[in-house]
């Protein structure tokens, strides 16, 4: 099973599961709305990659409500729960079924944003996509991501680990649930160093390269092109 086929299978429940399985999900995603430093009435516009149902572009549509949004994303189905979300306002939505590896779109943007997702590719497709995501950035524009990070050590590794595990027990009741998505992150993580997202975003071209928010395994980064 693919990474697209397999998070199409959970698309019934994708939205619940990641408000349980995201410690601290509203700071993760209030703090990256918070980073966006133009001016709410600008209707900017945003590429979402690997958009998912849209959760994190509702997060922005709140702040910026005249923005105008490409959803990107492998899995279909995802998209079409994303649709859904956003009808009172389908006409600042453009929906695109497409790989982000070979990231093909018509024109520049504002703002990139993207989460839990550039964890799924090897290291050198993360560097190769910072890079296309830096060549569809407006000057100024600004790349917001938010993603897991691989603990340094073995002792973090296992740290990060039982803790998310223990938070997700403690909000799930479903076993089966939870095993799937044990079974996903095995299958398909491919965390990356802390130190290494922020070296590869500057390498890419991008300034003010930060984790600006940090909570055990999972991080806000910003970068900007200036």
């Amino acid at each position: 099973m693919t990474v697209d086929q397999a998070f199409n299978a959970s698309v019934d429940y994708y939205d619940d599961w990641m408000k349980k399985a995201l410690p601290n999900y509203d700071d993760l995603f209030g703090s990256a709305q918070k980073l966006i430093s133009f001016a709410p009435s600008l209707p900017i516009d945003v590429l979402d990659l690997v958009a998912g149902t849209g959760l994190f572009s509702r997060h922005v549509l709140e702040k910026f409500p005249h923005a105008r949004f490409v959803l990107y994303d492998l899995a279909d189905k995802m998209l079409e729960v994303a649709k859904d979300r956003f009808q009172a306002c389908l006409s600042q939505f453009k929906f695109v079924i497409g790989d982000y590896r070979t990231l093909r779109v018509t024109h520049d943007f504002d703002l990139v944003i993207s989460s839990l997702s550039i964890h799924h590719l090897m290291d050198d497709e993360k560097q190769a996509l910072f890079r296309a995501i830096y060549g569809v950035l407006r000057k100024p524009g600004l790349f917001i991501n938010i993603d897991q990070i691989r603990g340094e050590t073995t002792y973090l590794r296992e740290v990060y680990w039982n803790y998310w595990l223990t938070q997700v027990r403690q909000r799930e009741s479903s076993e089966k649930r939870i095993q799937e998505s044990v079974d996903r992150r095995m299958a398909y993580d491919r965390d990356a160093l802390l130190a290494d997202q922020l070296r590869w975003l500057k390498e890419a071209g991008f300034m003010n390269v930060d984790c600006v928010y940090k909570n055990f395994f999972v991080g806000v980064f910003l970068a900007m092109k200036e």
